[in-house]
């Protein structure tokens, strides 16, 4: 058993100004955390697991090949592994995202 503290990754993120930390890795499982602020953009490029967000603090929407979802605190959202997607329209976002290595 591991524990990770996802309250203080997102705090150091958000006093840095945004990005990403992993904070659990095993060979099935990634989980980090990612803060985005304002006017920053999220430039991320499509990954080769599947993926979830899980908002933590914070709102905006995040664009899945064309489609848009809102988020907010306690939502989350699926993304495919090879999707291209982002996060738009947020002011300070901090989310969970949880990666599935090896699903397929």
């Amino acid at each position: 058993m591991s524990r990770f503290d996802v309250d203080a990754a997102k705090r150091r993120l958000q006093a840095a100004g945004g990005g990403y930390e992993v904070v659990h890795e095993s060979p099935g499982l990634e989980l980090g955390v990612y803060v985005l602020v304002a006017p920053e953009p999220d430039r991320q490029q499509p990954h080769a697991d599947d993926e979830i967000y899980v908002v933590l603090e914070g709102s905006g929407t995040l664009e899945v090949e064309g489609a848009r979802v809102d988020l907010r605190e306690g939502r989350a959202a699926f993304v495919p592994a090879g999707a291209d997607h982002r996060f738009v329209g947020y002011e300070n976002l901090a989310v969970l995202v949880i990666f599935a290595r090896g699903a397929r």
